[in-house]
């Protein structure tokens, strides 16, 4: 082991561990993400606990994102843009039937108001 990883700046908690998560990363040449990742699966239970846990899946999801973005076309979305279509055409039908039926009642009043005043005004 090269001198440089006996040496930890900030700490002491990966001094016990056999190889230093920083030597494992760099000489496997892994990229930022997944480098993090292992650095805090390593040190949970000596330095940050569930948050460093929680930590390495930010990093294992960040790691998804950037290499598996998911397909805007998937059977799923297309099914549920086709279910929101569908719902916005009925919905505007439904505001077309309201007006409509809105528009017949308002032409029912104004027509019961009329026969109303023809027969007041006839007596």
């Amino acid at each position: 082991m090269s001198e440089v990883y006996k040496k930890q700046v900030g700490g002491s908690h990966y001094q016990s561990m056999m190889i230093q998560p920083s030597e494992f990363i760099n000489k496997n040449n892994l990229p930022f993400a997944e480098g993090n990742a292992i650095k805090y699966l390593c040190r949970h239970k000596q330095k940050g606990q569930k948050q460093d846990l929680e930590k390495a899946i930010h990093y294992c999801q960040m790691a998804i994102d950037r290499d598996y973005p998911e397909k805007k076309d998937t059977a799923s979305s297309v099914l549920t843009k086709d279910f929101l279509e569908e719902a916005e055409k009925e919905k505007k039908e439904l505001e077309e039937s309201y007006k409509e039926s809105r528009r017949q009642t308002e032409e029912r009043k104004s027509n019961e108001w009329i026969k109303g005043y023809n027969k007041w005004k006839n007596k």
